[in-house]
């Protein structure tokens, strides 16, 4: 079988920490990435999850926070305690 090389462009720190770890655990940093590309192929997908790394920032988020401190600093607020929130929810 005819082969071929993969290069990438990385963070030094990343490739250290990466080297590193694949040498706790007896693997060249190649042998690991060849085991991911194998595992993509067989598997038919990323064999982690793929998301946003902070979706408490998303979009929609920032949108609901921004509107909510419009409202507190126009004052629109309403206070509750514990105690009634906790009422609130129970009906």
């Amino acid at each position: 079988m005819a082969q071929t090389t993969i290069s990438a462009r990385i963070d030094a720190e990343d490739k250290e920490r990466f080297d590193r770890f694949c040498n706790n655990v007896g693997l060249s940093s190649s042998a690991a990435i060849y085991m991911f590309i194998k595992n993509v192929i067989n598997e038919h997908r990323i064999p982690f999850v793929v998301r946003e790394p902070d979706a408490v920032y998303s979009a929609k988020n920032m949108s609901v926070l921004e509107k909510s401190l419009d409202e507190l600093n126009s004052g629109k607020v309403v206070v509750k305690t514990m105690a009634e929130l906790e009422a609130m929810e129970n009906g």
